[in-house]
């Protein structure tokens, strides 16, 4: 079957089952294409819930189907590749968080969504890129923190806080791959260009920075911006996103090989299989959910950039 005829089948498919296409921002650009809607983990996360679809397709990486079951456990969440997972959310387990805070005995724990749903159950809130600075802001009655599993967007974040900002030891390894050098090499070859990056960067890219924002913060900023051409720190799949919206204006990768290989296991066939077997399904177990749903409760609250 071709990518025309996949495409017409999948419509067929979301409409007989009453399902939601939910696409993230790096995903493939044939799948952003079809999506009922795209969007960054904290966006999708609140559509997810807000849906009267009976299923949810999620085509993204295994904790974003999990942040939909928790938000939705009345739905059917699918994620049709199960091995698309993501190694930052790998570089923690509720059992060393478990231990972390017996460590730090009564600093609140703030979770990226980039997590188990076992670590969410074991944190006092949730967090994303698009809200982190603001989630950390909230906690009034603590001056430490405890950020987990990403150390660069802990990093960013104590730039904007009195806080103490104790941080986990991981990171995603196609952001935090791009240097300053290389930075400095894109901005020499196109000197006219603004530099946006991804909190998820490394400190040193951070600094050479235009503007820090989310992949919807980016999104938003380049449709407001007067500027016609921009450095993109992020997954390179965004700038099909960007390039759909903004046809006018030019788009530069800062690394081309900040690719994301698990975000890209999702192919058209595979969502086809996903609806018509409605498998994989991703469903979280009820104990950690009701305790994962309260830090990402706390998170849905408050404002983003």
């Amino acid at each position: 079957m071709g990518i025309k005829e996949l495409k017409k089948k999948l419509r067929q498919l979301l409409k007989e089952k009453n399902a939601i296409l939910l696409v993230h921002n790096y995903q493939r650009p044939e799948i952003q294409d079809i999506a009922d809607l795209t969007g960054d983990s904290l966006g999708l996360s609140i559509e997810a819930s807000k849906t009267k679809a009976e299923i949810i397709v999620f085509c993204g990486v295994h904790f974003m189907a999990e942040t939909a079951s928790i938000v939705c456990p009345d739905k059917t969440v699918l994620l049709p590749v199960i091995s698309a997972g993501c190694p930052m959310a790998d570089m923690i387990t509720a059992q060393s968080l478990v231990k972390k805070k017996r460590d730090l005995p009564g600093v609140p724990v703030v979770s990226y969504v980039n997590s188990p749903a076992s670590v969410k159950a074991e944190s006092d809130i949730c967090c994303t890129s698009a809200n982190a600075i603001q989630v950390v802001k909230s906690l009034v009655n603590s001056d430490t923190i405890l950020m987990t599993p990403d150390r660069n967007l802990a990093l960013y974040t104590q730039r904007y806080t009195d806080k103490k900002v104790v941080y986990w030891e991981g990171f995603c390894p196609y952001h935090d791959r791009l240097t300053a050098n290389q930075v400095r090499k894109v901005k020499n070859d196109h000197p006219k260009a603004l530099f946006l990056a991804h909190p998820e960067c490394r400190p040193e890219a951070i600094d050479l920075a235009d503007e820090v924002k989310s992949t919807s913060g980016m999104l938003d900023y380049v449709r407001k911006a007067k500027h016609t051409e921009f450095i993109i720190g992020t997954e390179t799949g965004i700038i099909h996103t960007l390039k759909t919206q903004n046809p006018d204006k030019v788009f530069i990768p800062a690394d081309e090989k900040m690719i994301c290989i698990d975000m890209k296991k999702i192919n058209l066939t595979d969502i086809v299989n996903a609806l018509l077997y409605i498998s994989p399904v991703i469903k979280v177990a009820e104990d950690i959910r009701v305790r994962a749903m309260r830090a990402v409760e706390r998170m849905l609250a408050l404002p983003r950039d």
